[in-house]
């Protein structure tokens, strides 16, 4: 199984340990492109379906939030990506 398939089913499982860093990773591995915003936004965006996502970075910790999963889940469901 790749590492992005793992990284996927492990996202839609919505664990309550979720690094920032397996986050960029699967969406990178999608297609998505990091764009730094203001503060602790980050902006992902996909210019195939120019899909954007505007998600809250993690700090201090590195472990992403729970409404920052659910967003990445939808906007991937959106898309069709399912694990």
């Amino acid at each position: 199984m790749s590492k992005r398939k793992k990284l996927l089913e492990r996202l839609f499982s919505k664990p309550k340990d979720f690094e920032w860093s397996e986050l960029r990773t699967l969406l990178t591995g999608f297609g998505y492109e990091e764009i730094s915003g203001a503060g602790s936004r980050v902006k992902f965006y996909e210019p195939q379906s120019g899909s954007l996502l505007s998600l809250h970075k993690p700090h201090p910790s590195n472990i992403v939030k729970e409404y920052v999963l659910d967003q990445v889940i939808e906007a991937l469901e959106g898309r069709g990506i399912r694990p």
